[in-house]
């Protein structure tokens, strides 16, 4: 099991254990016991507590900075509306894999509107469209097509 494992291993355990469902650490509390660099933890945050898993994170950062975590039960429609409110202006193809993967994974789209989506926004589908847009356009096709399946 890798570091990444373990740091969302325990926050899930840690989280499971309160009763309010929100849980606050210190993130270089997290760093120094799991003796990594608070990018890390930042890592973990954003793969595997998001929106699309059914988590809010919020992050302050600094001397007194925290992370405070916590679950969310939403329905398909306003999950899928959080995700397509959520993307930037840009999304590169590992951030698109990992948002539809997250989005079929809680259930808010099939397996082949996932694989659909994630082919129309492919490099391969996107490759007579200029590298430095191509990411740009990936965001927009991600919106209009998620806003189809709301």
């Amino acid at each position: 099991m890798g570091i990444t494992d373990l740091i969302a291993s325990f926050l899930q355990e840690s989280l499971e254990t309160t009763e309010d469902g929100v849980l606050e650490v210190q993130r270089s509390d997290l760093a120094q016991r799991f003796n990594c660099v608070p990018s890390q933890i930042n890592y973990v945050m954003s793969t595997r507590f998001s929106p699309e898993r059914g988590y809010i994170v919020e992050s302050r950062r600094g001397g007194n900075g925290y992370i405070r975590i916590t679950r969310v039960r939403v329905d398909r429609q306003t999950l899928v509306m959080h995700v397509i409110n959520s993307l930037g202006e840009r999304v590169d193809l590992p951030s698109a894999r990992a948002i539809l993967s997250n989005l079929v994974q809680a259930g808010a789209l099939d397996q082949t509107a996932g694989r659909s989506i994630l082919a129309a926004v492919s490099d391969k589908a996107l490759a007579a469209v200029p590298r430095e847009i191509r990411d740009t356009v990936r965001a927009d096709i991600m919106k209009q097509v998620l806003i189809l399946q709301v």
